[in-house]
């Protein structure tokens, strides 16, 4: 895929998604990796993307959306493992 048509925002979010999801997937091979743990992370991630009251910019929300996501997608995959 090549990454230099993407906007700034649209590579802010891949960015974020791809290096996220490699850090969880990581914590998830090394074995220190739990669901509760996980949603407990999520839920905290979240709370801080509604902390936006000054005015992030659309980099950073883009950024911290494709935090979410990688969540989103390993939480649902530990949960459809289980």
């Amino acid at each position: 895929m090549d990454t230099q048509d993407f906007s700034g925002e649209r590579q802010a979010f891949c960015d974020a998604y791809e290096d996220t999801l490699a850090f969880l997937e990581a914590r998830q091979a090394a074995g220190s990796l739990s669901l509760i743990d996980l949603e407990g992370e999520f839920h905290h991630l979240t709370v801080y993307e509604g902390q936006d009251w000054g005015g992030r910019g659309v980099l950073k929300n883009a950024e911290i959306q494709g935090q979410i996501s990688a969540y989103i997608t390993v939480i649902d995959a530990m949960k459809n493992k289980a």
